[in-house]
């Protein structure tokens, strides 16, 4: 009669009377039956351990690691590399794991299942040291002994282990050896880049621009110098000048006493008197006005006129030769002999003046083409320097990241770097994490309760007996009048309780319904 009205806590009580037997005997079955199946289920083991990834000891600001790789990254990778086929197959015939189960099945399989019951959990928090969180993570391993679990355990740890750090080394060597290859190509360039500037300095010795300023200053001297050595040559050429004057006149006067001697007066001493007289005022006109003045260059025009008609007259070899025979040489005076001696030397002087003078202007050309070449010379300088020094700066900045790698690898080869350390071994697990027998029979228990549950409802859904007053009222839908007790037999209410009491629709119990 179940949904044909509401039920109540005695309705409730008097169907858990009728069928409490289709509620106790599931409820009692079912953790009997999934506890039996428990205990023929293989059992699992876990053996788990912790890594703790802890920092590098010396600090990074001395030694900076070249391990940059984001930490969840690297694990991943580690991951990867441990787990991967050959790894676990390795394991899986060291250890003879699923021995049942290798001969029927491929070894891809058996990887896959190993690789199933090898769980990797990261860590985010583990120790806090210094306000620092430290990461890690943990390995857990299922697998149906607990010894095999607990050395298959061992080995992953260690293998993680290895390869960290090979992987560690070996990235901090191929940095290494990366810097050392660019190190020499940078090494090469630079070579050439210090060529290239000396042969520069070579060509442009003097024309470089640092060397502008003294290459002034040295003009302003050699200036200094070509105006003393002007002023020196123009005064031994006054010397000169004035030397010969005296001596043409000492000449003039010997050789006129010489005429007078001899009762005749040639025309070449008159000449040489007349030459030594402008000479004599040429020096007094030179001391007064400029080399340029009209009245200079005019005497000086004149003593050559007569230099020249003194040199025709006196030498005509038949005059000469006459001069000669008829009046031998005699030796000159003393005078005139210091007088030549003095023009001799007045000759070298202007002679070693004016080869200083060459020399010096000379000299002072070739610094000013040094100076008008500076800018030239400065443009490629500063092309050739820059150059230069941006080889010098490539190369002593890879000489540092080097020398920083070379210390990085070193640390890593000492395990004084960031490395695993193992916080929790394997352990050796003392039952089984599956299966979890109390469980297997809490389970039974609710399901077997809620089978009988599920019975006694389809018992109660197709049972169209009328127990009471309620199910009449509901069925027929009319009030009770009247009860009359009920006066069967035991027999007789089990016969109506069959069935015929619904027939009828009259309902079974001490009373009935009218």
């Amino acid at each position: 009669m179940i949904g044909h009205r509401q039920f109540g806590w005695d309705d409730y009580l008097a169907i858990w009377r009728r069928r409490r037997l289709s509620i106790i005997v599931p409820a009692i079955l079912g953790p009997a039956i999934l506890f039996g199946i428990s205990l023929v289920i293989p059992s699992r083991y876990e053996s788990d351990t912790l890594i703790l990834i802890q920092g590098q000891r010396i600090p990074k600001t001395m030694v900076q690691s070249v391990i940059t790789e984001d930490l969840n990254a690297r694990v991943a990778n580690l991951e990867e590399q441990v787990l991967s086929r050959t790894q676990l197959e390795s394991i899986i015939r060291r250890y003879n794991l699923f021995k049942e189960n290798t001969a029927g099945q491929p070894m891809e399989l058996l990887v896959d299942e190993l690789r199933k019951d090898i769980e990797l959990t990261p860590v985010k928090t583990i120790i806090k040291s210094r306000d620092e969180t430290l990461p890690g993570f943990s390995i857990g391993v299922i697998l149906p002994t607990a010894q095999l679990a607990q050395q298959v355990c061992a080995e992953l740890t260690s293998m993680f282990i290895e390869e960290n750090l090979r992987q560690r080394e070996q990235s901090a060597r191929g940095t290494t050896s990366f810097f050392q290859s660019q190190l020499d190509d940078a090494k090469r360039q630079l070579d050439e880049q210090e060529a290239k500037l000396a042969e520069f300095k070579r060509k442009y010795m003097n024309e470089l621009p640092d060397e502008t300023p003294a290459n002034l200053n040295l003009l302003t001297t050699l200036n200094t110098q070509l105006d003393v050595a002007t002023q020196a040559l123009n005064r031994a050429q006054q010397d000169k000048t004035y030397t010969e004057s005296l001596l043409a006149q000492q000449v003039a006067a010997w050789k006129a006493v010489q005429a007078q001697g001899e009762g005749d007066k040639p025309q070449p001493q008159t000449l040489e008197q007349q030459i030594a007289a402008m000479q004599n005022q040429l020096v007094t006109l030179e001391t007064e006005e400029t080399p340029e003045h009209p009245e200079v260059i005019k005497l000086k025009a004149e003593i050559e006129g007569l230099k020249k008609k003194l040199h025709e007259q006196g030498t005509t070899p038949d005059t000469k030769t006459q001069a000669e025979v008829q009046h031998p040489a005699l030796p000159e005076p003393a005078q005139i002999q210091q007088l030549r001696s003095q023009l001799k030397a007045y000759d070298e002087a202007i002679g070693a003046q004016t080869k200083a003078q060459q020399r010096l202007q000379g000299q002072i050309e070739l610094l000013q083409s040094r100076i008008q070449m500076s800018p030239v010379v400065e443009q490629q300088s500063k092309q050739i320097t820059r150059d230069h020094q941006m080889a010098l700066d490539f190369y002593n900045d890879l000489l540092k990241k080097r020398n920083e790698s070379e210390m990085a690898t070193d640390l890593e080869q000492r395990q004084q770097g960031e490395q695993f350390l193992i916080m929790d071994p394997a352990n050796t697990p003392k039952k089984p994490i599956f299966p979890n027998r109390p469980l297997f029979a809490l389970g039974g228990f609710g399901g077997g309760l809620g089978l009988g549950l599920c019975l006694v409802y389809l018992m109660e859904a197709r049972d169209k007996a009328l127990r009471n007053e309620k199910d009449i009222e509901a069925c027929l839908g009319l009030p009770t009048l009247a009860q009359v007790p009920s006066l069967t037999t035991a027999p007789t209410e089990k016969r109506f309780q069959g069935g015929e009491a619904g027939k009828l629709g009259m309902a079974e119990g001490p009373t009935a319904g009218i």
